[in-house]
């Protein structure tokens, strides 16, 4: 018996409506966004932005992140089973001989939006808000994203806690009577609750961001808070995936050195540093400030 651990076993469901069901998953990602734009709200009207931009910025966002993250999941960690099932990468259903969709569609049902990647949203969202920018040319792409970032780390403190939900993305085996017992998957044994992790030190990295941001100049240097963004919430990943489960990818091509998560990680940690620590000139501050 591991009397101190927390044994884990949560419907997925909170909702079922038949063939279309409303998972908690489902419900932290509309936690996040509604957040994310109550967030920004509050920044673009210190700002002085018109509103109308924040719609539209809001709907690139969303579905950068689901399509981005949905990508990411198909190519980095996946591809060898959906170059066979196609159809599924879009669409939130699955291939199942013992379910029909709809009633009506034999050998599928859905899910919802389940298998996501980190990694891909963040550069789903980096192109759409280059393609934002481009149609909407009030403010320059940096000081855009140095803004969506504060938004889209808190979101991600509910993205990971729908993992938890999911009893996905777990951790590895603790090896003490601490620990979770994800008993929806049959283990008997405590892991580490990586999601909790995340999500945990996420709150921090927000609460970081919203400081700089409210708090101090450094929002008028062009990139800064979104190079921090990117140090603090990869590094978080990278640190993390230590005590993960693999989750599969091209890791045992370079070794198993490092996870795959790891692996992506790194680029968007060297980007951050070079974005907080490049030189600028005034003209750079001066443009961030009343372009």
């Amino acid at each position: 018996m591991h009397l101190l651990s927390i044994n884990w076993n949560p419907s997925e469901v909170l909702l079922n409506l038949g063939s279309i069901q409303i998972r908690y998953y489902s419900l932290m990602f509309i936690i996040a966004f509604s957040l994310g734009y109550y967030i920004t709200k509050k920044i673009y009207e210190k700002e002085g932005i018109e509103i109308k931009y924040l719609e539209s910025l809001f709907m690139y966002a969303v579905i950068a992140t689901l399509l981005g993250a949905r990508l990411g999941e198909v190519f980095f960690y996946n591809w060898e089973y959906y170059q066979n099932h196609l159809i599924e990468i879009l669409l939130p259903i699955k291939a199942d001989a013992n379910s029909t969709l709809f009633g009506f569609i034999d050998g599928y049902k859905f899910t919802g939006f389940a298998g996501l990647a980190s990694h891909g949203a963040a550069i789903g969202i980096i192109v759409a808000m280059y393609l934002y920018r481009k149609k909407y040319q009030y403010k320059t792409l940096l000081w855009i994203l140095d803004r969506i970032v504060i938004a889209i780390a808190l979101g991600g403190v509910f993205v990971r806690i729908g993992n938890f939900f999911n009893s996905e993305i777990v951790g590895k085996y603790t090896g003490s009577d601490f620990g979770v017992i994800f008993q929806g998957r049959g283990d008997t044994l405590p892991r580490h609750p990586a999601q909790l992790y995340e999500a945990f030190c996420y709150v921090f990295v927000f609460a970081i961001l919203w400081y700089v941001y409210w708090k101090t100049n450094k929002k008028n240097k062009q990139g800064y808070i979104f190079g921090l963004f990117l140090v603090l919430l990869w590094t978080v990943r990278f640190m993390v995936e230590f005590v993960k489960e693999s989750q599969g990818g091209f890791e045992d091509m370079l070794g198993n050195l490092l996870s795959t998560g790891q692996w992506l990680s790194i680029p968007f940690i060297i980007a951050g540093f070079y974005l907080m620590f490049r030189q600028t000139n005034q003209t750079d501050v001066d443009t961030a400030k009343t372009a």
